[in-house]
C-alpha cells in the first residue's frame, strides 16, 4: 500500500508541475500572438510544456490501471 501512496504523491507533484507548465504555455502563446522578435524561447517553452503534460497523462493512466487491478 505504501508503494501506491508513493505513486499518488508523485502524480500530485506532476499535476502541480503540469499546472505551472500550462501557465507558462499561456504566456508563451501570448508572446507569439503579439509577434515578438525572437520566438525560439517561446516555442521551446511550448515543447517542454507539451512533454510535461504527456508525461503526467501517461503516468496517471498507468497508476489508474494499477489501482483498478488492485480493486
Amino acid at each position: 500500500m505504501s508503494k501506491l501512496k508513493t505513486h499518488i504523491r508523485l502524480s500530485i507533484v506532476l499535476a502541480v508541475v503540469s499546472l505551472v507548465a500550462l501557465v507558462f504555455s499561456h504566456l508563451a502563446l501570448t508572446d507569439i500572438y503579439h509577434g515578438e522578435g525572437d520566438l525560439s524561447l517561446e516555442w521551446n517553452v511550448l515543447r517542454g510544456s507539451a512533454l510535461i503534460l504527456l508525461m503526467f497523462t501517461f503516468y496517471v493512466l498507468i497508476i489508474l490501471r494499477a489501482v483498478i487491478r488492485r480493486l
